[in-house]
């Protein structure tokens, strides 16, 4: 488990969820974890889609994630490859797609399948907050 998220669950605070992002860029996951946790969210990092699997399953029993946010083009296990993964292993985990190389056709492709948003990096804090509060509102909906 990342110290961030150790500290979180410790530290008494109330979260507003847990977010993982996968993106092989260290300085994007950096910026978005701290955009998220500037507003109470806790936030999860892997560099591929490999590493964001091993990262849930670690421990006895899996994270309870609020949402994801993925890239697409990343070595090992892509983000399509993620995608399908998390929507067939977790289908009440909303997914947010963060890609530095929009592609139309695949952002219509995703969104048929079920992703909450297709965000284009650079992404402005406030939309990609935007973005990760609509995600948790469609999970707890989903609860219902």
């Amino acid at each position: 488990m990342s110290e961030g998220l150790t500290a979180a669950m410790f530290s008494g605070q109330a979260s507003n969820g847990l977010v993982l992002v996968v993106d092989d860029e260290p300085d994007v996951r950096k910026v978005v974890r701290m955009t998220l946790e500037k507003v109470g969210y806790q936030v999860i990092e892997a560099e591929d889609g490999e590493t964001a699997i091993q990262e849930i399953q670690k421990g006895e029993n899996p994270l309870i994630l609020d949402v994801m946010i993925t890239d697409i083009r990343m070595p090992k296990i892509n983000g399509v490859e993620a995608i399908s993964y998390f929507q067939k292993e977790y289908p009440s985990v909303p997914l947010i797609v963060l890609t530095g190389f929009p592609d139309l056709d695949m952002a219509t492709s995703l969104i048929q399948r079920g992703i909450v948003d297709y965000l284009v990096k650079p992404v402005e804090a406030d939309k990609l907050r935007a973005a990760v509060a609509k995600a948790i509102e469609k999970r707890e909906i989903h609860k219902l």
